[in-house]
């Protein structure tokens, strides 16, 4: 079985009531369960935090268990060296997900510090881009 985690970062804890017109209005645990009803053959493991230490020790523990890692580190994104460091130091394959179209927002959401450290980024297409990394990673691992 190929086991994949969701690292999400700060303030997705607050999906669906968090600016719905530009998050939507699921909250995660919801998404999360579509997530495992449609990639029933994917272990799905989950962690959020809205504190950048406690992202940074999840990617570290998580790549000792995990195959690969799916990352919405939020607003850390843009800035965190941290988290950078931290996914750089994993061997997993990595997709970074943003729910909102990260280019048609400030200029400064348009810059992704931890996106180097990844295979590639997911941007605008809501909770959908969960899935479309999931698909991609679950075709990587079958290689």
């Amino acid at each position: 079985m190929n086991k994949v985690v969701i690292i999400n970062g700060p303030n997705l804890n607050l999906l669906g009531t968090r600016e719905p017109e530009i998050y939507g209005s699921e909250t995660f645990d919801a998404i999360l369960n579509e997530l495992r009803n449609s990639f029933s053959a994917v272990e799905i493991s989950y962690f959020q935090s809205n504190v950048e230490g406690e992202l940074v020790t999840a990617i570290q523990e998580y790549s000792h268990t995990q195959q690969a890692i799916i990352v919405n580190l939020g607003a850390y994104s843009h800035y965190s060296i941290a988290l950078l460091d931290a996914l750089k130091a994993t061997a997993l394959p990595k997709v970074e997900v943003h729910l909102s179209n990260i280019y048609q927002r400030e200029e400064f959401r348009a810059k992704s510090l931890t996106a180097q450290a990844c295979i590639g980024v997911i941007s605008g297409f809501g909770k959908h881009g969960y899935g479309m990394a999931i698909q991609y990673l679950k075709q990587l691992l079958v290689k």
